[in-house]
């Protein structure tokens, strides 16, 4: 009988082990929050999330708030010390000095978290905080996931891109754990340091049935409430989103429908010049930032499609969250999007080229059914493979080991 019980575990895969392993630990033999490890987030500014990597930490947060000890480390925010309950929350006030501002905050959560912080793990994410890898190695186990490159945005000059090539290059010779969200940077990393990055995807939480109530505070005025919009979106409006390519592809096509666009205009007011210049004869309308999540995915529930034309990227939660609403999609065919989804569950277009994109435009509203059955199909494999309750799993092993 022993012997029979022991052949079957061992029959199982990793993550089944694990599985089984983590849930009869939690539901027979809870720990006291003075036996749990503790983790510290360090990288973070936003908590409640704003999109991008603290939206990845936040719902890592949600998985795991229930065996360890949390902190995360944020800037200041009213909403910050309750939003999730039993994490620890730790606030410092944002510098309103551009991308200098972003490093004096680090700093200060370096200094704080090594004259006060006693943790098990330290997990730091973006190249942005990794100047102190090294450093964090005295005192902890640290883990590192790289997110993107982000030298490969145009929003930074050439001095802060110079920083994020320094703390690339404290990563590339840090000797803990490291991890990416995109494939294709793992593989780059591999291919360009003969350094091994392990590739743990992105995820969301599916969905739920929760009707949003501030779309109002969105909405453009003039336009009636059931009215149908092609939708982009994005944290922050730049250049390498590519809402240039698409508003040239919908100027060629003489589109008389409506186009919202979501997302931060201020950050590069020259862009933001040329975009409205361009758009001069459709009908667009600039939304802002759009928040919290719900009312974003609201948006998204009432569009006809989704464009994203975005030219580099690390893995987008943006398109996981709106492949989740059963939105159909027209997407840039750059690696990290194309390492998601085939070409039977995205529209791609070639990256950077708007004739192609409004071949795609045209073929999209002349087959409405097909398309709409394409973004059923990506729906399906974003519930099924891409849902952080099977991703934690992977943290969730490095944390334990």
């Amino acid at each position: 009988m022993t012997n029979k019980s022991v052949v079957q575990f061992d029959g199982l895969d990793r993550q089944q082990k694990n599985e089984q392993v983590n849930s009869t630990f939690l539901s027979e033999s809870p720990l006291a929050s003075n036996q749990r490890k503790k983790v510290v987030y360090f990288g973070i500014k936003y908590f409640p999330s704003r999109g991008g990597t603290s939206r990845v930490v936040e719902n890592m947060i949600l998985q795991l708030k229930n065996e360890y000890d949390i902190t995360i480390y944020c800037y200041k925010n009213a909403q910050a010390k309750n939003y999730i309950e039993g994490v620890n929350v730790i606030q410092f006030p944002e510098f309103s000095f551009g991308s200098f501002g972003v490093f004096i905050y680090y700093l200060i959560c370096f200094f704080h978290l090594r004259l006060f912080g006693k943790y098990d793990i330290i997990h730091a994410h973006k190249i942005d905080s990794f100047l102190f890898l090294n450093a964090f190695t005295k005192k902890s186990k640290v883990i590192a996931t790289v997110h993107e490159l982000p030298y490969k945005r145009d929003k930074w000059n050439f001095i802060a891109k110079w920083f994020f090539k320094i703390n690339e290059k404290q990563f590339i010779k840090f000797k803990g754990i490291k991890t990416s969200i995109s494939k294709p940077l793992s593989e780059y990393y591999k291919e360009q340091h003969n350094l091994d990055v392990e590739f743990i995807q992105n995820g969301i939480n599916p969905p739920t049935s929760e009707n949003s109530t501030q779309i109002d505070k969105f909405w453009p005025k003039n336009v009636p409430q059931n009215t149908k919009y092609v939708f982009f979106a994005a944290r922050r409006i730049m250049g390498t989103k590519g809402l240039h390519t698409m508003i040239d592809a919908y100027k060629r096509l003489n589109y008389k429908g409506n186009i919202f666009v979501a997302g931060e205009i201020d950050n590069l007011p020259s862009y933001m010049k040329k975009i409205q210049q361009k758009s001069k004869g459709l009908n667009i309308y600039f939304l802002g930032y759009v928040h919290p999540l719900t009312t974003l995915l609201q948006f998204v529930k009432q569009s006809y499609y989704f464009v994203f034309p975005s030219e580099t990227e690390g893995m987008s939660i943006m398109l996981l969250e709106v492949a989740s609403m059963g939105k159909p999609i027209i997407a840039s065919d750059i690696p990290e999007n194309k390492q998601i989804f085939s070409d039977s569950e995205v529209l791609y277009f070639e990256n950077k080229n708007s004739f192609d994109l409004q071949k795609k435009i045209e073929w999209a509203e002349n087959n409405k059914m097909d398309f709409m059955n394409v973004g059923k199909s990506a729906q399906k494999k974003v519930l099924e493979d891409y849902t952080w309750d099977k991703i934690v799993n992977k943290y969730r092993e490095l944390y334990n080991q």
